[in-house]
């Protein structure tokens, strides 16, 4: 049930994008303590702009049913700027991370709910 959603202008490769995905996968999984059987990531590109300027940014929504709070939500954003970091380039203060925790009756999955 975690969620991220990466929106980055950095241009990856095709064969480098599993990779990225699998990191995020699975660092999300050990910072929420969820299953990552459960843990679903996903990556588009585009243009974007942050501080007025163009250049390798990234948008991170995260979302889960529990198990976001401060600790985690930091522990969260270290990990996924180190990732985003070592595989687009792109610098800490060039990403930003949205949090949200999900009532269980709100995230649908398998034709029912959590909740």
């Amino acid at each position: 049930m975690p969620l991220a959603k990466i929106q980055t202008s950095a241009e990856l490769a095709e064969d480098k994008k599993e990779e990225l995905l699998s990191a995020v996968s699975a660092a999300l999984s050990e910072a929420t303590g969820k299953p990552e059987t459960y843990v679903m990531v996903s990556l588009t590109t585009g243009p974007m702009l942050m501080g007025g300027k163009p250049g390798p940014a990234a948008f991170v929504d995260v979302k889960s049913i529990g198990g976001m709070d401060g600790p985690t939500n930091r522990n969260i954003s270290e990990k996924f700027c180190a990732i985003l970091g070592e595989k687009l380039g792109i610098a800490g203060d060039r990403v930003y991370l949205n949090f949200t925790d999900m009532a269980s009756d709100s995230w649908g999955w398998n034709g029912s709910t959590f909740g």
